[in-house]
């Protein structure tokens, strides 16, 4: 019997089903201190690259940085520009102020892993840069040909035991990290995805009612059928209601 290799491999089983996927997949912002094995990045980006797009063109790319010195050199860029994005929103939105001074709130909760995120952004097992070759000028439909690869992305991490986050972090060190990375003049960087095994757990995600984000035919008006399943928790935040 002789070794399998990387290009033989099927692709991996599903760990979760995928409704529980959907509705387990958080934002994970802390990580173990071990790398990804090319096998899982090759899953991981396998069914990223399963995603639609428009006119099917398939123009998203995927830049993976996991070691290496330009990996190294462009993890410490966005780990820069994630610490000054931070510190400006930390500030300007009151993360210290109201219930942020509490400390077990969900908004100190925030604060905290948001200053962990950003402090240890330079050292996570791989950085993800989706791009997206631009066939037109830049317009506000063109992230519907490269958003969906990265949900795909991030829930085929969740269905493999890893976890991630998508931000858009390297807006402040663009240029920087194009001139790094030699990318065309075509090529648009739409995000930056932080991936690794979870120094906690994923598990249900909280939002608010259904019936507050699913309306019936006009604006407003909700929908009869759209409860909340037996058990499901809410969060506070959210689109604002006339009742609250």
């Amino acid at each position: 019997m002789h070794s399998v290799t990387l290009d033989e491999r099927p692709i991996a089983s599903d760990t979760v089903g995928l409704l529980e996927g959907l509705t387990t997949t958080r934002s994970i912002r802390r990580y173990r201190d071990e790398p990804i094995p090319p096998e899982a990045l090759r899953d991981i980006l396998f069914a990223a690259t399963r995603a639609p797009s428009g006119s099917n063109r398939q123009n998203f790319r995927f830049i993976v940085l996991a070691d290496g010195e330009i990996a190294d050199q462009a993890k410490a860029l966005v780990a820069r520009a994630a610490q000054t994005m931070w510190s400006s929103k930390r500030r300007d939105e009151g993360y210290d102020q109201g219930s942020g001074a509490v400390d077990d709130s969900p908004k100190a909760r925030m604060a905290r892993s948001m200053e962990h995120y950003v402090d240890n952004l330079a050292n996570v097992p791989a950085l993800v840069l989706p791009c997206l070759i631009r066939h037109r000028p830049a317009n506000a439909t063109e992230g519907a040909s490269v958003y969906p690869a990265c949900q795909n992305l991030l829930l085929a991490a969740r269905a493999l035991g890893y976890g991630g986050v998508l931000t858009i972090f390297h807006a402040y060190v663009e240029d920087e990290l194009r001139a790094l990375l030699e990318l065309p003049d075509d090529v648009a960087i739409a995000a930056t995805i932080t991936l690794g095994r979870p120094a906690g757990n994923h598990g249900p995600v909280r939002r608010v009612l259904l019936a507050d984000l699913v309306y019936d035919g006009v604006w407003g008006d909700a929908a009869e059928w759209a409860v909340d399943p037996p058990g499901t928790s809410h969060t506070r935040a959210g689109p604002p209601r006339p009742d609250r």
